[in-house]
């Protein structure tokens, strides 16, 4: 079995090339999303490269083999499962399951994992939006716009929230804008580089920043 510190690097490469749309990612974003310096993080990718579980090239960056990208996928499988299974069964807070998950994740065995799966009817998003991907390692990842690019007007809901932060959902859950809420944008100000919302929660409306309403996954 691979160590905590292999899965959450292979994990952090996947969601990295995921975001990115590439399958290279620069070892400075990797430092960047493991919370380690950059030396650090080539010395630990070097490791994986002779584990087989990455493509790794200085001044290039690294990508994940196909035995690399089954782990990451497997790993994300036991997170978000429990993260269903934590705000479904066990009544946590969507926006707080996050950082329980990042731990449970590394010690739930596959014969649990199953069990959790089928006992919640074999899901196909966590409480954040995210796919989660099956066990025979398959994910579907579908092309949602975020509040930034979608239509104006439109009669939409949240999808996705693409930030995993907890401060961050947190604020997002404060908001009222957990997935599933109907919403529409009603305007965007590029000067203020501001998204005015309404809600179908919170009849007197919503203003997001850019950054936060980039985070924010819609689909009609």
């Amino acid at each position: 079995m691979a160590s905590s510190t292999v899965e959450d690097y292979i994990k952090h490469i996947y969601l990295a090339t995921e975001e990115s749309g590439s399958e290279e990612v620069s070892m400075g974003r990797v430092a960047e999303a493991l919370g380690v310096v950059p030396g650090t993080a080539t010395t630990m990718v070097k490791a994986l490269s002779d584990a087989e579980l990455v493509h790794y090239a200085p001044r290039v960056g690294v990508a994940l083999t196909r035995q690399g990208r089954a782990l990451a996928l497997h790993v994300l499988r036991r997170h978000r499962l429990i993260e269903q299974f934590l705000v479904e069964v066990l009544g946590f807070d969507w926006s707080e399951v996050h950082e329980e998950a990042e731990q449970l994740e590394h010690v739930v065995s596959d014969l649990l994992l199953e069990r959790i799966d089928k006992y919640l009817g074999h899901p196909t998003e966590d409480p954040h939006g995210d796919p989660i991907p099956s066990a025979s390692g398959e994910v579907f990842v579908d092309n949602f716009d975020s509040l930034i690019n979608c239509p104006i007007g439109a009669e939409l809901c949240v999808a996705r929230i693409s930030d995993q932060d907890t401060g961050f959902l947190q604020y997002i859950a404060s908001a009222g804008l957990n997935p599933g809420v109907k919403l529409s944008v009603v305007r965007r100000s590029l000067s203020a580089e501001s998204v005015e919302l309404k809600l179908s929660t919170m009849p007197e409306g919503l203003t997001l920043g850019f950054g936060a309403a980039a985070k924010v996954l819609v689909r009609a």
